[in-house]
């Protein structure tokens, strides 16, 4: 409504107008001039600028950025269609846009080296030098030298048993090591440096008990002279003890017979067709009861019992007594 009363009131103008008449063109001036004059002073209606009075230079407009034009996302691609990918924006130049972007983040840092994992040690177990099952002399010298330690309470025997891993473990672990109840190079070294070369007796000592009184049957002639008491066997000839050995017998349920007999039969290598077991150096004298050779003896010692048979634990002295004696030699059993 303002505007249209402004331009009401001048008459003139609108009949110069109207005319095509000078005065209208003036008149029109006159009235520009009026308006700006008017803008002017409701300019600076404001608070006062100081920088009002300083020379006005032409005010210099700036040119806005360019702003990108966002690209709209791509439209997912169609599977029934492959026309229509062809009308979305180009892959290729949103992937360029994306590489020549600075990046917002600082990439990684590698991460500090760590200190090497210590390796396993690839040193060679310690060569075992025997173990359970072996024979031999050095098997009767491990087990002499271990009675010196007071780590084997027995006569040796040469059989490397039970009894005799036990010992070995004994040892071992006093001494720090492993306690496998094998001997190793190590445990032999550490036994050899704590004992002294075992003597004669001391590796074939006559029996681990004293040899008992012989019957008055063993005096005379070829005997196997064996006391159940003492648990020992004397091969005597004409009343002189030529070797002697310790023994075991059978157990309550297979007592080992009594009183005197004749050697009637010898099988070096027996095996029992009762029980499956092997009976070394036999010499039989009852019906299925012999003097033989027991590795479950070497072994395990008084700790068992036989089937009824003499069982001798040493096998050297077994070898030998086979050897020595023939049929018809006497065997006399007593307490």
């Amino acid at each position: 409504m303002a505007d249209r009363n402004v331009g009401a009131e001048s008459g003139p103008y609108t009949q110069a107008n109207r005319s095509g008449h000078p005065r209208g063109r003036r008149a029109t001036t006159v009235t520009v001039a009026g308006v700006l004059a008017i803008a002017a002073l409701a300019a600076g209606c404001g608070p006062q600028d100081p920088a009002a009075d300083a020379p006005q230079q032409p005010p210099v407009r700036a040119t806005p950025a360019a702003v990108p034009t966002p690209t709209p996302p791509a439209p997912s691609p169609s599977p029934s269609s492959s026309s229509s990918s062809s009308s979305s924006p180009s892959t290729a130049d949103n992937d360029k846009n994306t590489d020549d972007a600075e990046p917002t983040t600082a990439p990684p840092s590698s991460p500090a080296p760590s200190s090497p994992a210590p390796q396993p040690s690839t040193a060679p177990p310690p060569q075992v030098l025997m173990r359970t099952g072996s024979e031999g002399a050095q098997v009767r010298e491990l087990q002499a030298r271990l009675r010196q330690t007071g780590h084997f309470g027995r006569t040796p025997t040469g059989y490397y048993g039970q009894v005799t891993a036990e010992a070995v473990r004994s040892f071992q672990a006093e001494r720090g090591t492993e306690r496998t109840g094998s001997t190793d190079a190590v445990t032999w070294r550490k036994l050899l440096a704590m004992t002294r070369t075992p003597t004669a007796d001391e590796l074939d000592p006559p029996t681990e008990r004293p040899v008992a009184e012989p019957d008055k049957r063993c005096l005379t002639g070829r005997v196997l002279c064996i006391s159940k008491k003492s648990r020992t066997l004397a091969w005597m000839i004409d009343g002189r003890v030529v070797s002697a050995m310790d023994v075991r017998f059978g157990s309550e349920y297979t007592p080992t017979r009594e009183g005197e007999f004749p050697v009637f039969w010898k099988s070096r290598d027996h095996v029992s067709t009762l029980y499956d077991t092997p009976m070394p150096y036999a010499l039989f004298f009852s019906g299925g009861q012999a003097v033989h050779y027991s590795a479950d003896f070497a072994a395990n010692g008084y700790g068992g019992a036989s089937h009824g048979c003499v069982n001798v634990r040493d096998k050297e002295k077994a070898a030998a007594l086979f050897d020595q004696v023939k049929n018809n030699d006497k065997v006399v059993i007593y307490w």
